[in-house]
C-alpha cells in the first residue's frame, strides 16, 4: 500500500510539473500524460491495465468532472452571442464530420460499415482541455474562442449516444428517422434536466447558510453530478445535462464563487491527470503495426484536411465568420481524451476490432496533436485573426467581493498595451468603480487621477459586479487606442 501511495504521489507531482512544460512548448499537456501512462505501463515498469469496462467507467467519470469545470468556469455573456454556432457545429457539424469519415474510412480503408461509423464517431468531438490548453497563449477574438468552447462543451453528448448505439447495434432499429429522434430525445431532455438541477440547485444554494465555507464547492460539484446521473437513469444525454447544468450554476450568484472555481479547476486537472495516465497504461506498444500508424495517418488526415473543414463550412449559415476565421477553426478542433475514451466503448462491447480501433485511434490523437498544437499561433498570425496589436496587453483576473456585490480586478500592463502614459482620470471608468492600488516594480501605491500608469503595472480595481462588463470593455477600449479613446467613447 505505501508503494501504491508513494508510486501516485510521484506520478501526480510529475504531472502538475509537467503542466508548466507543456505550456512552454505549446503542446497540451494530456501528451505528456499519456506518456506517462505507456511508461507505468507494460512496456516500461510493467504495469498491467487492460480491464476495457473499468477504463470505460472511470473515463465516463473524468469527463462528467471535466465537463463540470468547463461548465462552471465558462461565462454565460462571452459565449452568447455564438451559442447557436457552438450547437450547430456540435451537432450538424459532428453529422457531416462522421459521415465523411465513415465513408472515407469505409471505401479507403476497407473497413466494415459498424467499424467506419465509429472511427467517424469517437474522432469528431473536439476536446476542450487540449483545444484551450493550447489558445491560452494565442490573442484571439471572443468570437472565436466562445465558438471552440462552446462546440467543445457541447459535441460531447450527440457523439456519446451515437457511439454507444452503433456499439450495441441498435442504432437503426428504428430506422434513420428513428435514430435522429432518439438522439433529439436524450439531447433535450438532458438539457431540460441540466436546467432543473441547474436553476434548481442555485435557488437551494442561496438559501441555505452551511457551517463551512469549503462545502459550497462540494455541494455545487454534486449538484453537477447529480444532473448527469439523474439524467442517464431517465435515459437522457448526462453529457448534456452536467454541461447545461454547470453553465447555469457556475453564472449565479452564489456564495464562494470563486472558490467553487477554483475547486472545480484542481478536480479538473486531477481527473484529467488519471485519465490521460489511465488510457496510456491501457495501449500496448507492441500491439500497434506499422498497418495500423498507416491507418491512422491516413485517417487523421481526411479528418483534418476534408471532414473538419467541411464540417466548419456546414455551419456558417448560423455565424458571421468570413473565410480566414473559418480556416482557423477548421484547424482548431483538437482531438483529446474524448477520442480516446469513446473508443473503450466498443471495446467494452467486445466490438469485433474493436482493439485495432482504439490502438488507430490513440495513435492519430498523439500525432495530428503534435502537429496542430504547435502550430495553433503560426496559423493564427498567418490568417490574420490573432490581435497582434494587443498581445495579451490586458490579463485581468477577478476576486468577488461577496458582501457588497462587487469584484476586483487584477489588470496587468504589458509591453505592447497603450494603458502606458495614460493618467488614472483619463480611463474613465463608469461611475462607481475606482483604480484602488497600484503595484510597480514590488511597491504598492494609492492613485490619484494625476497617477500615471506604466508598462508593467499592476492595477487593482474594484467594480460592482453589475459595471464589471462595462469596466473592462472600457479598460480594453483604452488598452488598444490609448488616451485618444476618450474623444470617441464614454463607455
Amino acid at each position: 500500500m505505501d508503494s501504491v501511495l508513494l508510486l501516485g504521489a510521484v506520478v501526480m507531482l510529475a504531472a502538475i510539473l509537467a503542466v508548466r512544460v507543456s505550456v512552454g512548448v505549446g503542446l497540451p499537456s494530456l501528451l505528456l500524460y499519456l506518456l506517462m501512462g505507456v511508461l507505468l505501463g507494460e512496456a516500461g515498469l510493467g504495469i498491467e491495465f487492460e480491464d476495457a469496462n473499468v477504463a470505460h467507467a472511470l473515463g465516463f467519470a473524468a469527463l462528467v468532472l471535466i465537463l463540470a469545470e468547463g461548465g462552471l468556469t465558462t461565462q454565460w455573456g462571452e459565449i452568447r452571442p455564438v451559442m447557436k454556432h457552438g450547437v450547430a457545429l456540435a451537432t450538424v457539424g459532428v453529422a457531416v464530420s462522421v459521415t465523411v469519415m465513415a465513408v472515407g474510412a469505409h471505401y479507403l480503408f476497407g473497413l466494415d460499415w459498424q467499424l467506419a461509423v465509429l472511427l467517424g464517431a469517437v474522432t469528431s468531438p473536439t476536446d476542450a482541455a487540449a483545444v484551450f490548453s493550447v489558445l491560452r497563449r494565442v490573442p484571439l477574438p471572443r468570437q472565436l474562442t466562445g465558438v471552440l468552447e462552446a462546440e467543445s462543451g457541447l459535441n460531447d453528448a450527440p457523439t456519446v449516444l451515437l457511439v454507444t448505439l452503433v456499439s450495441t447495434g441498435a442504432a437503426l432499429d428504428h430506422g434513420v428517422i428513428g435514430f435522429v429522434g432518439i438522439v433529439l430525445y436524450e439531447l433535450a431532455l438532458g438539457v431540460a434536466g441540466g436546467l432543473l438541477v441547474g436553476f434548481g440547485g442555485a435557488w437551494v444554494m442561496r438559501r441555505v447558510a452551511l457551517p463551512s465555507s469549503g462545502l459550497y464547492p462540494i455541494a455545487v460539484l454534486s449538484l453537477t453530478i447529480l444532473a448527469y446521473a439523474g439524467s442517464a437513469a431517465l435515459h437522457a444525454s448526462g453529457f448534456a445535462a452536467v454541461y447545461t447544468a454547470a453553465l447555469v450554476l457556475g453564472n449565479s450568484e452564489l456564495p464562494h464563487r470563486t472558490a467553487t472555481r477554483s475547486f472545480s479547476e484542481g478536480v479538473a486537472w486531477l481527473a484529467q491527470i488519471g485519465l490521460f495516465v489511465m488510457l496510456g497504461l491501457l495501449v500496448s506498444p507492441g500491439r500497434i503495426s506499422l498497418e495500423h500508424v498507416a491507418v491512422a495517418v491516413l485517417a487523421g488526415l481526411l479528418l483534418t484536411v476534408v471532414a473538419r473543414p467541411l464540417s466548419v463550412f456546414a455551419c456558417s449559415f448560423v455565424g458571421r465568420m468570413d473565410l480566414r476565421e473559418q480556416l482557423f477553426v477548421s484547424w482548431a478542433g483538437l482531438r483529446g481524451a474524448v477520442p480516446i475514451v469513446l473508443a473503450t466503448i466498443p471495446l467494452a462491447d467486445a466490438v469485433p476490432q474493436s482493439t485495432e480501433l482504439f490502438d488507430i485511434v490513440f495513435v492519430m490523437v498523439v500525432i495530428y496533436t503534435l502537429l496542430t498544437g504547435p502550430t495553433l499561433p503560426w496559423v493564427a498570425r498567418v490568417l490574420g485573426v490573432a490581435h497582434l496589436e494587443e498581445p495579451r496587453d490586458l490579463e485581468v483576473e477577478a476576486a468577488p467581493l461577496e458582501r457588497i456585490a462587487a469584484d476586483l480586478l487584477q489588470v496587468n500592463i504589458t509591453r505592447k498595451s497603450r494603458l502606458h502614459g495614460v493618467e488614472v482620470s483619463e480611463l474613465r471608468l463608469p461611475a462607481g468603480v475606482s483604480v484602488s492600488l497600484i503595484v510597480r516594480d514590488g511597491h504598492t501605491m494609492v492613485p490619484d487621477g494625476r497617477t500615471v500608469l506604466r508598462r508593467g503595472d499592476d492595477l487593482l480595481v474594484v467594480t460592482p459586479r453589475k459595471l464589471r462588463e462595462a469596466t473592462e470593455e472600457r479598460l480594453r477600449k483604452v488598452s488598444r487606442s490609448g488616451r485618444v479613446t476618450q474623444w470617441w467613447s464614454d463607455s
